[in-house]
């Protein structure tokens, strides 16, 4: 595969500034971005088990600690004392409690967009 049809998935919310910041950086590096809006797809558990088991990041760093939805459950304090399955479905339900983007190639997983953080995970297409 050439690094011109370099193909990822990025889970996103359309209106969201950090969200169009990443698209426009993954094209820019030549990627295809196959674009899936957060809420009208949100993942599903299973899905989520498993962009979780490829990032290798804490199921927390999912979580969209800064958004609405999670303050006006409380998820501050309740966190803590749920299972990892309870996180998994509440996730699956609410696609604006999950942190956003999350890009990935099948291979690699990232949550959120940072340039430094682009840069290591796709700035060389590997």
């Amino acid at each position: 595969m050439t690094e011109a049809n370099q193909k990822v998935t990025i889970i996103e919310y359309p209106k969201c500034s950090t969200c169009r910041n990443a698209v426009k950086w993954l094209k820019g590096k030549g990627y295809e971005v196959e674009s899936r809006h957060i809420v009208e797809e949100t993942p599903t558990a299973d899905e989520l088990m498993q962009l979780i088991a490829i990032s290798g990041q804490d199921m927390k760093k999912f979580f969209n600690t800064s958004g609405e939805v999670y303050r006006e459950l409380g998820l501050k304090d309740k966190l803590a004392s749920m299972s990892d399955e309870e996180k998994r479905e509440l996730l699956a339900t609410h696609g604006m409690l999950i942190k956003r983007p999350i890009v990935t190639d099948g291979r690699r997983v990232t949550i959120g967009f940072k340039p430094e953080q682009f840069e290591e995970a796709w700035g060389g297409h590997a």
